[in-house]
């Protein structure tokens, strides 16, 4: 992935990435919102948040590479509003995750981003470090592009070090008349501008500054673009030409505002001010350098903010404020000497010889701009030597010292102002400021030469017409309206949250409120799962989108109540290995915050003895018991590679995190019981159901088979008569003649009996096989009604009521007998239990007619009293019933509607009146094929 890429092979993810879906969207996603960072920041996080929660679904290796990828996005984004501690943990957790799976483009990428957080600390050693190991890794992985860029960064830093060194070594290597891509292009062009302008030759600092403007914008390196707007507004305000400088401030300002990014607004405001100064509106500069100076705080040691010092210092002295200035570059020159830059040197010895020059310190006043004219003298830099002379001027000028050694001209100060006017031609482009002449035509009519005080009193109001011009003026004073404006709007608003709150508390509040918002969300999607897998997997992904987490853990208490066992646990992407940890285990910090009832956090792993639970590649950890009240279901922790990793905000995080994993976990726990429960009911309900049936079928087999019993004895008996009087006096014809048709009789009595009884068992037979098997097959729906009416009519009559069913015949349904017998069974049992409150004669119908489409719609219909309003919504909830306890398990209408919504492929609906009851089943011929890997429903 490119470090900075152009605005096609964005145009190319944004059409590539509608057509896409699931996992196949993240190797479009992540680069998009990688390279939308600086270009819309909100966007970029949106994409990324999407992507995170993808991530599980892509294979290890993608995996690894994109949720670096990821974090160094969100590691940028806490660098540029101003979060230094945040993305320094972020960005070294990043580095780190590439460096292990051996992406060295990613590690270089890291390195850079840790480079420019030192920029803005003032850590020019950390940051000189991190661009060398940028350009090392860049080679590594063979992509010279990258360690070019970090390359052209050294170089730009060095030119504040030592002009000719940093020439020497990179000028040929970055010559202008190259080819270049246009992200390396930007860094150049960079270099080239910084060394132009420290050199004075502003109009090339200008139009170098002004490809690294275009070439920023193309790449996306929005932060550099606005960099780049600014210092092209520095350099056209040291050439004096003051409306084009607030041109391009303007826009530096404009591009800053909405992004909301605190260092590129103070920028801008910087240097604003500054060129507000040069055309005298000081009251406006003074309100935009304070502005500047409070959004500066978290850079306190940065180059930004010692500019702000040196525009301070200037605007004192504008000010005749000699104290205040004095102050501010004594400030300037401690910045300096800690960031190792030259030109600040420079300003700082001629403000402070400024300042002292009226403070009448003389001695130190000259000493100190005698070396800030020597030292931009070595330095090559014209602009800075021609401000050191004039401060010479001035203390000349105004305390009576000795002239320099050589001196041709009639006074020191005079020597001094000639001198800077001849440097000062040398600027290409410089416009010579009036107030130089000025001071040149004072000098000569001090010494009594009128005429050249004329000359150069009249080249002094040609040069103030040229650097003050009606539309600058009318610019600056536009600028200042702006300005104007948005004050009293913004003391308007501060005013309404006055009224709510305090202004600082407010803007805490609305830090926590934008986090429990967030959290509250993924509280919600964590406590969803009523699976403890899918709980493990959520909190997995969240711990480490929104915490730095090398290592990841779950402990549970086991069932003793006592030892801790690992539940879920990863490692660097990896699943821990399972383990125990013994309640006797006192180095084992899980049990110890278990044990405590409290959270621990552990800043440096380092100094305390290894633990089972600590993991050997990591410096920090949280550790925190998961509670339910006083009840503790085991302990969670998140360890990180980086020392201190967790300040408050993580902890909270990490506290709502476990607060929220304690009662999902106990609430995949209970469904658990709960199903178990309720299989075991169900499967009661089948076998009392089974029982009842067979209890029926016994009864309904005992009259045909106890009548067969009593005539084959009679006939017997009849047998061993006719025998005996075969035997004895003689057998009557009459006799035979009887014997014969009782015979006849009672065979036909005994084979109807017989046949109701195996009509019956057979009916018996195919429920049974047909309730235990799930066996789909077709049959005809009149058969099987039959059949189950005829195995629970015994409990229908047995109860005083009756049933009448109207089943044409010639309905053949392709589905399963067994289950439909289940439903028809609970809405025969449901109206006997509920339906006629112990009055007898109540009766029940079961119709069924073919309707279109290829569907039968059943019937089933009571005359009893009805089911109450309020209970109706709720019928076919799982255990609800009102008679508990009283031969009502709430499963049974619950069971119906499972089998007819689920493995039938049906509907059902109920009403009901003080008339009665019907429930409506719909369902189609042929049952819909069962979808893999689906549970059957339990009936």
């Amino acid at each position: 992935m490119d470090l900075f890429t152009g605005d096609e092979a964005l145009a190319h993810w944004e059409q590539a990435l509608p057509g896409l879906a699931g996992a196949t969207r993240l190797p479009v996603l992540v680069p998009l919102a990688w390279h939308l960072r600086q270009r819309d920041t909100g966007r970029a996080g949106a994409l990324a948040d999407e992507a995170e929660a993808l991530l599980p679904d892509a294979d290890l290796g993608a995996r690894g590479v994109l949720g670096a990828r990821l974090q160094l996005l969100r590691a940028e984004v806490r660098w540029l509003v101003g979060e230094l501690d945040r993305a320094q943990a972020m960005a070294e957790g990043a580095r780190d995750a590439f460096c292990a799976i051996g992406d060295m483009a990613g590690c270089a990428d890291a390195h850079w981003l840790c480079a420019w957080i030192a920029v803005d600390r003032g850590d020019h050693v950390c940051r000189d470090r991190e661009l060398e190991r940028c350009a090392a890794a860049a080679q590594v992985a063979g992509d010279a592009d990258r360690a070019a860029i970090a390359e052209a960064a050294c170089a730009r830093w060095a030119v504040l070090r030592d002009l000719e060194m940093a020439r020497e070594r990179w000028g040929e290597h970055f010559a202008t008349d190259r080819e270049r891509a246009p992200a390396l292009d930007c860094w150049v062009n960079d270099f080239l501008g910084m060394a132009a302008s420290q050199s004075s030759d502003f109009g090339a600092a200008a139009r170098h500054y002004l490809r690294t403007h275009e070439t920023a914008l193309a790449t996306g390196q929005v932060r550099t673009a606005i960099i780049a707007a600014t210092n092209i507004g520095e350099k056209f305000s040291n050439l004096n030409d003051h409306h084009a400088a607030l041109e391009w401030m303007q826009r530096a300002l404009d591009m800053a505002r909405p992004k909301e990014w605190p260092r590129s607004i103070a920028a801008a405001l910087l240097h604003t001010g500054d060129t507000l100064r040069r055309l005298g509106r000081l009251d406006a500069a003074g309100e935009l350098l304070r502005e500047a100076l409070d959004l500066l705080q978290p850079y306190v040691h940065s180059r930004l903010y010692a500019i702000a010092l040196q525009y301070t210092g200037d605007l004192c002295l504008a000010q005749r404020d000699y104290a205040g200035a004095l102050a501010a570059f004594d400030g300037l020159s401690l910045r300096a000497s800690a960031l190792d830059q030259a030109d600040f040197r420079m300003v700082a010895r001629r403000g402070c010889a400024h300042a002292l020059c009226f403070l009448d310190r003389p001695a130190e006043a000259l000493a100190l701009a005698q070396e800030a004219v020597d030292l931009a003298a070595d330095h090559h830099n014209v602009y800075n030597q021609v401000a050191g002379l004039r401060v010479l001027a001035l203390i000349h000028n105004r305390h009576a010292l000795p002239g320099p050694v050589g001196m041709a001209e009639a006074s020191p100060a005079l020597h001094y102002l000639r001198q800077a006017l001849l440097v000062a031609a040398t600027i290409e482009g410089y416009i010579v400021p009036g107030d130089l002449y000025d001071a040149l035509a004072e000098q000569y009519a001090r010494v009594g030469d009128y005429c050249e005080a004329y000359m150069t009193a009249r080249a002094a109001s040609a040069a103030r017409e040229k650097t003050h011009t009606q539309d600058a003026t009318r610019r600056a004073i536009a600028m200042q309206l702006h300005r104007q404006t948005e004050k009293a709007r913004a003391e308007e608003r501060h005013h309404r949250a006055l009224a709510m709150s305090e202004a600082g508390r407010a803007e805490l509040q609305q830090q926590t409120s934008a986090i429990l918002q967030r959290l509250s969300a993924i509280g919600q999607e964590i406590t969803m799962h009523l699976d403890a897998a899918g709980v493990y997997d959520v909190l997995d992904r969240y711990v480490h989108a929104l915490l730095p987490a090398y290592a990841f853990t779950i402990m549970l208490q086991a069932p003793d109540g006592a030892a801790l066992a690992l539940a879920f646990g990863t490692e660097a992407g990896e699943a821990l290995a399972p383990f125990t940890i013994a309640p006797g285990d006192h180095a084992a910090w899980s049990m110890r915050c278990v044990r405590e009832r409290r959270e621990i956090a552990v800043d440096d792993l380092a100094q305390h003895p290894p633990a089972v639970d600590g993991c050997a590649h990591c410096a920090s950890a949280l550790f925190a018991p998961l509670l339910l009240g006083e009840r503790v279901l085991g302990a969670m922790s998140v360890q990180a590679r980086q020392r201190a990793a967790y300040g408050e905000r993580e902890r909270l995080i990490f506290r709502t995190l476990c607060a929220y994993g304690a009662i999902a976990l106990d609430n995949a726990q209970a469904y658990r019981q709960l199903q178990e429960a309720q299989s075991q009911l169900a499967a009661h309900e089948k076998l009392a159901a089974l029982g009842a049936l067979m209890a029926g079928v016994a009864h309904e087999l005992n009259t045909p088979i106890g009548n067969s019993l009593l005539i084959a004895s009679t006939l017997e008996q009849k047998t061993v008569d006719l025998e005996n009087a075969l035997n004895g006096p003689g057998l009557r014809r009459s006799e035979l003649a009887a014997y014969i048709g009782d015979a006849r009789k009672a065979a036909e009595l005994v084979m109807r009996g017989l046949r109701s009884a195996a009509d019956l068992v057979a009916s018996f037979k195919q429920v049974a096989v047909d309730r235990t098997t799930e066996q789909r097959r077709r049959f005809h729906l009149h058969q099987v009604t039959h059949e189950i009416v005829a195995t629970i009519m015994n409990r229908i009559r047995a109860s005083g009521h009756r049933i009448a069913f109207t089943v044409p015949e010639g309905i053949e349904l392709d589905s399963y007998p067994g289950p439909f017998g289940q439903v028809i069974t609970n809405f025969i049992n449901n109206a006997l239990l509920h339906a006629f409150d112990d009055r007898a004669g109540g009766t029940m119908r079961l119709t069924a007619a073919p309707g279109p489409d290829g569907r039968v719609t059943i019937v089933f219909a009571d005359d009893g009293a009805g089911i109450a309003p309020e209970h109706l919504s709720r019928i076919f909830d799982p255990f609800f019933t009102t008679k508990l306890g009283r031969g009502g398990s709430g499963l049974g209408l619950s069971i119906s509607y499972n089998i007819v919504t689920g493995l039938l492929g049906g509907q059902i609906t109920v009403c009901s009146s003080t008339a009665g009851t019907t429930f409506t089943v719909e369902l189609p011929l042929v049952a819909p094929a069962p979808v893999p890997g689906d549970r059957p429903p339990i009936y």
